[in-house]
């Protein structure tokens, strides 16, 4: 068996491993932001690139967010577009990460909680950038090969194409596309 083999065999749970992974990431970083709103609304407004008018409703709103997104990743329902959201969240905490490293503002990203101007010197915005790197890896592999096992997707897949006139698979193919990459024909 070739490394594409190999691949296709253990693809659905590398996926299962990511999406997991992706939604311990947004529970990890809104609990302490819903633990402490203003800190989070104070995180928002630290990276000066928002007009105060809207930086309460962001901050408020993130870790509404981020637990919304969580449980889409957790339960496997939509997750190429919870991918697609969790990467344009990575690209915009990017932008956010550059700004203020390229303005020589010294805060913390509050990406877990905290957050706000900090002492010169205090920040690592190099291993911010090869963190959200990598977290921008797990959301493009996710989003590349979506189909894991035990997700909301693959259950809703046969009851889909039932609806849609196809017949009905037998329960050993189900099973099967649970774990597949290959479209259902």
């Amino acid at each position: 068996m070739g490394f594409t083999g190999r691949f296709a065999v253990a693809q659905p749970w590398l996926s299962l491993v990511v999406r997991l992974a992706m939604a311990g990431i947004l529970f990890a970083a809104a609990i302490p932001k819903f633990q402490d709103i203003p800190q989070s609304v104070r995180a928002v407004r630290a990276y000066r690139l928002l007009p105060e008018e809207i930086v309460p409703f962001v901050g408020t709103m993130l870790p509404f967010v981020e637990v919304a997104l969580g449980v889409l990743l957790l339960v496997g329902a939509f997750t190429r577009a919870a991918s697609i959201v969790w990467l344009a969240m990575m690209a915009a905490f990017t932008v956010g990460v550059i700004w203020a490293w390229s303005t020589g503002l010294s805060i913390d990203c509050g990406c877990f909680g905290g957050g706000g101007e900090v002492e010169e010197g205090a920040t690592n915005y190099p291993l911010h950038l090869l963190e959200r790197l990598g977290f921008i890896v797990l959301g493009t592999f996710l989003a590349i090969w979506p189909r894991s096992p035990f997700s909301v997707d693959g259950w809703l897949k046969p009851a889909v194409a039932e609806d849609e006139g196809a017949d009905a698979p037998a329960l050993e193919s189900v099973a099967n596309d649970a774990v597949s990459n290959e479209p259902r024909k």
